[in-house]
């Protein structure tokens, strides 16, 4: 097609083909980063944030391609256009499909002489045959969608009445039952005195592009809507969690009356990112004047963690309240979690205190045994054997005794406090404090001296502190 001037304006020049070939360099090397950033998406991330990702990219990379294109296009100069079909005795190979070229099309039309003239770009994007003549300006809506006719109406209305160039997008339907995106950029081509000659256009099949912004839209859409369910079930969560929780604010006194009182305080630490759900601790006078301590953690997030350690918690009560002592205990809260609809693991210390005799039984599964604190000192409790809770049906669950007396303080910590609890180093570190909690007026203290030596780190799960000081 021969380029078309308008009356009041010269015709431009040719880009420098140096600056252009540097355009060309330039994108391929922003398009090789892209991909990179694309395949690291395939790898990192959760699945749906993962998927947003890669459609963006894809967009991305598919408008650069596009630009890659147009560029040598610019460089290399228009292709050949037919300008009159009905003379072609065999159409020439089509391009490859997916090429920029099989996706930009040109056509032309003569309102003088109500011609019209279509490269074979145009036939191929619209579906028609090379052989049929190309469709005037009138003909042309029959292509279209019938939703889209009246904007294409306007737009070719306002370029031959005033002048205005045509930018817009429209469907059109294809002899074959396909729907294709089609963006069209054109102006009206004046003669000598100003008056319209023809019209000129250039029409683009977008429609692979609009279809990747579409996935990108309705995948940050879905990545937004899952977002705001996890914020609904964190919340409703931590309410659970919450209501679960003793209710207890500072110190209590259990049992509330006679000899070998326990001082109990406590302290739950969330996660640093809010997200873990699992960490749990419980005191409970007993009815024969016993105490039940009781810590643990359940592995899982949200609601169902939270559920389940409703479950774990209430069991314990139950059979506590019944008499059972911590090792049968275990292992009969081992065969809930083993029944469980949501399988699950659990790690727990369950201690019974027997004021009277100042005797501490207990059993543990899988979890960071009792510490205890004696004048000035302190030390880990031999542990039992004991494995998690849930991990296998059969697990039998042993049981240990410790005679505690007055000044005695024990402190029970969840793992989340001690990220790497199998390090006796980090362990020390709590053993240490043991001075600290001497000089401690309260258990309430004493909890606040733990809280300011963990409390602010890092953790990707939540913790608990339960601290028992024998104070008659």
């Amino acid at each position: 097609m021969p380029p078309h001037l308008s009356a009041d304006r010269p015709a431009a020049q040719p880009p420098e083909r140096g600056a252009v070939d540097a355009l060309i360099s330039q994108t391929r090397r922003l398009r090789g980063k892209v991909d990179a950033v694309r395949r690291e998406a395939l790898e990192d991330g959760p699945e749906l944030e993962a998927r947003w990702q890669r459609a963006l990219c894809d967009l991305t990379l598919h408008q650069l391609s596009d630009v890659d294109e147009h560029l040598a296009q610019l460089r290399d100069g228009p292709p050949p256009v037919v300008v009159e079909h009905r003379d072609v005795p065999a159409a020439p190979p089509a391009p490859p499909a997916g090429s920029l070229l099989s996706r930009v099309g040109s056509a032309e039309w003569n309102l003088l002489t109500d011609e019209a003239s279509w490269s074979e770009e145009l036939y191929q994007i619209l579906g028609r045959d090379p052989a049929s003549p190309a469709l005037t300006l009138d003909e042309l809506p029959s292509l279209v969608h019938d939703d889209d006719r009246p904007l294409l109406t306007a737009m070719v209305t306002d370029c031959l009445i005033d002048g205005k160039p045509i930018d817009g997008e429209f469907r059109i339907l294809r002899p074959d039952g396909g729907t294709r995106t089609v963006h069209m950029m054109g102006e009206p081509v004046l003669d000598a005195d100003g008056s319209t000659a023809s019209m000129w256009a250039v029409l683009r099949d977008v429609s692979e592009l609009r279809r990747c912004r579409r996935t990108v839209r309705e995948t940050r859409d879905s990545l937004q809507r899952h977002r705001h369910r996890e914020q609904t079930e964190h919340r409703i969560a931590v309410a659970l969690q919450e209501a679960v929780l003793p209710s207890w604010r500072g110190s209590l006194r259990l049992p509330r009356q006679g000899p070998g009182t326990l001082e109990l305080a406590a302290r739950h630490l969330p996660s640093s990112t809010g997200a873990a759900i699992g960490d749990w601790y419980d005191a409970l006078e007993l009815p024969d004047g016993d105490t039940l301590l009781a810590i643990g953690d359940l592995t899982g997030y949200g609601v169902s963690a939270a559920s389940g350690m409703a479950t774990l918690i209430g069991a314990l009560r139950g059979m506590a309240v019944a008499g059972t002592e911590p090792g049968p205990l275990m292992g009969l809260l081992n065969q809930v979690l083993d029944a469980s609809i949501q399988p699950s693991l659990g790690g727990a210390v369950c201690c019974r205190y027997r004021p009277q005799t100042r005797t501490l039984t207990w059993a543990q599964a899988g979890h960071p045994v009792p510490l205890l604190f004696r004048n000035g000192t302190g030390r880990m409790l031999r542990a039992p054997d004991g494995v998690l809770l849930g991990a296998t049906s059969k697990a039998a669950y042993g049981q240990a005794e410790e005679t505690l007396t007055q000044g005695d303080l024990l402190l029970l910590h969840t793992e989340g406090l001690l990220p790497r609890r199998s390090d006796r180093a980090t362990v020390q570190r709590l053993l240490d404090l043991a001075p600290r909690f001497s000089e401690a007026r309260t258990a309430q203290d004493c909890v606040r001296i733990v809280v300011e030596e963990f409390g602010e780190n890092v953790r990707e799960g939540e913790a608990c502190v339960l601290v028992a000081r024998i104070v008659s």
